[in-house]
């Protein structure tokens, strides 16, 4: 997967709250191999049915379209854990989402293919939103994973932390078979000792 180390563009203001992954990413976009995943992304938010914009939509306002970052209500990604979402995500642009609570299926999803999934206190979320909102799409925001830090227009700044292990595999690039694969001569190792007799604990220094 894609290394995630710092991102800098604009924040997409999108205070929706308990959006499910069938609306972050509809069925009908499933059933159609062929069907655009960048397209699927809020379908239903962003178009009428004719296919017609809906211009009050945030994502189909230029100055958002196609910005990295997605500032979002409470409880974003409920529903099923289809991995879909993520993707639909990924392909429209953005590598980090924001919200005060995030779906545990959608967080652990995003984690596995690439996107920082940021949970932050109701408060520095709101402040996001506000200095989002106020930029009007222009000043950009930087996500530095590396330093864990959030700066923006005016001062703006947020400091953030994330599992240890989940932040080294983003930084890194790597899924979890990827994360395993670093311990493959310790794993060599043990399965040498298992062919010669009764297993052994072996230490692992990670």
């Amino acid at each position: 997967m894609k290394a995630f180390v710092k991102v800098t563009g604009t924040a997409i203001p999108m205070p929706l709250e308990d959006v499910n992954t069938d609306q972050i990413i509809p069925s009908a976009y499933l059933k159609d191999l062929n069907a655009s995943m960048a397209d699927g992304f809020m379908a239903y938010a962003r178009r009428r049915p004719d296919g017609s914009p809906i211009e009050s939509c945030v994502l189909e306002q230029a100055p958002y379209q196609g910005a990295p970052i997605l500032l979002v209500g409470s409880n974003f990604g409920c529903g099923s854990s289809r991995e879909h979402a993520v993707w639909a995500m990924q392909a429209y642009g953005i590598r980090c989402v924001v919200g005060h609570r995030l779906a545990e299926f959608f967080r652990d999803n995003c984690y596995k293919n690439g996107v920082l999934p940021l949970e932050l206190s109701a408060a520095q979320v709101a402040a996001w939103m506000h200095a989002a909102l106020l930029s009007a799409g222009q000043p950009a925001f930087t996500v530095d994973l590396q330093n864990q830090q959030v700066t923006g227009p005016d001062g703006f700044h947020i400091s953030f932390e994330i599992p240890a292990a989940q932040r080294s595999a983003l930084l890194l690039g790597l899924d979890e078979v990827g994360m395993t694969l670093q311990q493959l001569s310790l794993i060599e190792a043990w399965e040498a000792r298992q062919s010669h007799g009764p297993a052994s604990s072996l230490p692992i220094d990670v």
